[in-house]
């Protein structure tokens, strides 16, 4: 499905709804571009199309769906190309709003 995201990686993430109703569920995995700031964590992942639920820190903040075929494609203003932090470890939610809230104080 996947070069940004290794197979092993993509089956620890959850299926998509796979975490409904869950308060504080796991970010699995981290993706960024390198020359902006859009960062995403992913949550969830559709394991027959490339819908993704997850958290996006980019001009806003948010808890959302997003496409991640269409994230693979994306260049930042260098023309550089979203990459996978490998060396993020899954996190609870919580924590990655509480590093951001940290982060901007």
């Amino acid at each position: 499905m996947s070069k940004l995201i290794p197979q092993t990686l993509l089956n620890n993430i959850p299926d998509i709804y796979g975490t409904e109703g869950s308060l504080n569920p796991t970010c699995y995995v981290k993706l960024f571009t390198p020359d902006s700031n859009w960062t995403w964590y992913i949550i969830e992942i559709s394991k027959t199309d490339s819908t993704c639920y997850g958290y996006v820190k980019g001009v806003d903040s948010e808890l959302g769906y997003f496409d991640f075929s269409e994230i693979e494609l994306l260049r930042g203003p260098l023309g550089l190309a979203v990459e996978l932090d490998s060396s993020f470890i899954p996190i609870p939610f919580a924590t990655v709003k509480k590093n951001e809230d940290d982060s901007s104080s």
